[in-house]
């Protein structure tokens, strides 16, 4: 087993997350089974309990667990399934061994932060490095692991002495160590300083680990004059400095590692040899780079939600959509829209603000409604559903969005005026969102119904099910506390809101669909959760092939694009051509709208 750890210095969210996915992304392209670990150094058992605020959204595992947004970055680029076990914090690891001491596996000893903690981190990484992530099953060859935080942060520290320690433990020609700093560039000067990465890579020595890699990041490509100058004074091999600057795209990172001869590094240092070559893989990288940076189109989705001040809250979301417009040969645009500036007690509060909202949201191509907890902004979220079904706009609810949307339809379709949630009005007379019996309102983390979770489609006609390529049943993941109440679903369904996908008891409402409209789609689970750059999500990539008509083509031709998309695709325009097939296709096939 090959370890690999990236560590971050100067500021943190410097990519530390991008440059571990994209050098696994390499490794993986050369034929070596690559699996990874992530490292909070936080005192939460995990990232259940956060506020999106805090540290992004709360990425959710196949088997429950609710981790660090970067495992999504590491299954996105490896497409690979990871486990809970694969984030590790500081809270894991103290319960870990308090558990333990109280069991008296430590045989009366003093259990210190020295040896005690720093072995159960190392045998905590041996442990994972171990388990199966392709779907070969095979024992992984290289796992990358991602120290969060920067060096010197105090929480860190345990960890840093951890794997001080596990370089002589699993030997050197086994263990590589790639840190990530800043190269900043003061708009006063406009000279790039390598300061920073000095003092950090020299803290970093001083706690015992020497980086064979150091990864420059800055705004602007790094002349050769500072490459020098880090190689000289942090006592590399220019080889060794890698420059990483800000660019169009995160998938031309594997690229520019790629030209910086990474691979040959990484071969030589720890005594790999690569089963095939990676030019296949790496091409079909770069020409979804190339195709990300030509596109010309644009589709504008609205996402309405109550997190949007921070882009990382929704990521997944995003990542889904960008995945879907890439695909269909647009270039996204998403206009956050705070949930709350469209409810009418901003109308009187702040005007411009409800006005502005409002006029975002009407001039979006599609309008998305994704997942969240409590109160605020739920009116809000209710009128834009109810917008978008009035006025026959494409709409995807995703967990809260489906429940959103069942409550707009009851208060509006059926006449149940006080229709809501009981999380939100647990005294309404008619609630159509309620509880499940078996969440636990003592005890908040990890008692929501969570991981992959198998949909049972119920209908042979079904948009959805068409974009999932007719399947019987789909497993995706979850992550909720409340759905649709059961005993109110014939009332629904009469008017036109149909629930074509429910759980494997057909007790649990998964899917809607609504009839006559373009594309009005809820579904309770998290289909971002496994999006893949060149496998888009089938419930996302409806909503942007809806919301730029190109829904009723697609379906027709077997969900298929035109035969000229593809990721090498260039920007053309034979449209009438795409039309013209496709008002064939629904003079055959029928429109199935």
């Amino acid at each position: 087993m090959k370890y690999i750890l990236v560590s971050g210095g100067v500021i943190s969210g410097i990519g530390k997350g991008v440059i571990a996915s994209s050098v696994g992304t390499l490794l993986k392209s050369c034929g070596i089974s690559v699996t990874s670990i992530k490292i909070d150094p936080y005192l939460n058992i995990d990232a259940g309990t956060f506020s999106p605020y805090e540290h992004g959204e709360v990425f959710v595992l196949d088997d429950g667990g609710e981790v660090d947004l970067d495992l999504g970055n590491y299954e996105r680029f490896l497409d690979v399934t990871l486990h809970r076990d694969n984030n590790i914090t500081t809270g894991k690891i103290y319960q870990h061994v308090i558990n333990k001491e109280r069991k008296g596996d430590y045989l009366g000893k003093t259990v210190q932060v020295v040896p005690h903690i720093t072995d159960a981190i190392q045998e905590w990484v041996e442990r994972v490095a171990k388990i199966p992530v392709d779907e070969d099953k095979n024992e992984p060859e290289v796992c990358i692991i991602e120290l969060g935080g920067t060096i010197g942060d105090i929480e860190g520290m345990p960890f840093v002495e951890a794997f001080r320690q596990f370089q002589f433990r699993v030997k050197r020609e086994n263990f590589c160590c790639i840190h990530v700093s800043l190269v900043p560039q003061p708009n006063s000067t406009g000279e790039q300083k390598t300061k920073p990465t000095q003092a950090s890579v020299r803290e970093l020595r001083g706690l015992g680990l020497s980086p064979d890699l150091i990864v420059c990041r800055s705004q602007n490509p790094i002349a050769n004059v500072i490459k020098e100058k880090v190689s000289l004074f942090c006592h590399v091999d220019p080889d060794q400095v890698i420059c990483i600057h800000d660019c169009s795209s995160i998938y031309r990172v594997p690229i520019m590692l790629f030209e910086q001869n990474v691979l040959p590094f990484f071969s030589q240092r720890l005594n790999m040899t690569y089963p095939s070559k990676p030019r296949r893989t790496l091409s079909k990288w770069k020409e979804l780079a190339e195709r990300h940076d030509r596109m010309l189109k644009e589709v504008v989705i609205a996402l309405v939600g109550k997190y949007t001040k921070l882009e990382d809250s929704y990521i997944s979301v995003i990542k889904a959509l960008k995945h879907s417009a890439l695909a269909c040969n647009h270039k996204l645009v998403v206009k956050y829209i705070e949930a709350d500036d469209l409810e009418k007690s901003t109308q009187e509060t702040d005007p411009v603000r409800y006005h502005e909202a409002w006029q975002a949201l009407c001039s979006s191509h599609g309008v998305l409604v994704p997942g969240g907890f409590g109160i605020r902004g739920t009116e809000g979220k209710i009128a834009a559903a109810h917008w978008a079904r009035l006025n026959k706009k494409p709409y995807l609810g995703v967990c809260l969005g489906l429940q959103i949307a069942v409550i707009e339809f009851a208060r509006h379709v059926l006449g149940w005026e006080d229709a809501h949630s009981t999380e939100f009005a647990p005294e309404s007379k008619h609630p159509v969102i309620i509880e499940m019996p078996e969440h636990n309102p003592g005890q908040m983390g990890g008692t929501m119904r969570l991981g992959k979770r198998k949909t049972i489609f119920k209908v042979e006609q079904s948009v959805i099910k068409r974009l999932y390529g007719n399947r019987e049943s789909v497993e995706e993941r979850h992550r909720h506390r409340y759905e649709v109440n059961p005993k109110n679903v014939s009332s629904f369904e009469e008017k036109g809101m149909k629930f074509v996908g429910h759980d494997i008891e057909g007790e649990r409402m998964e899917i809607m669909e609504l009839d006559d409209h373009p594309y009005f789609v809820g579904v309770q689970y998290h289909p971002e959760y496994i999006s893949r750059p060149m496998k888009p999500s089938p419930p996302y990539l409806g909503l942007v092939l809806a919301s730029i008509g190109k829904l009723h083509s697609f379906l027709g031709r077997g969900n298929r694009f035109s035969p000229r998309s593809t990721f090498s695709e260039t920007d053309t325009d034979d449209d009438e051509v795409t039309e013209l097939a496709s008002e064939l296709q629904d003079c055959v096939f029928g429109r199935d709208s």
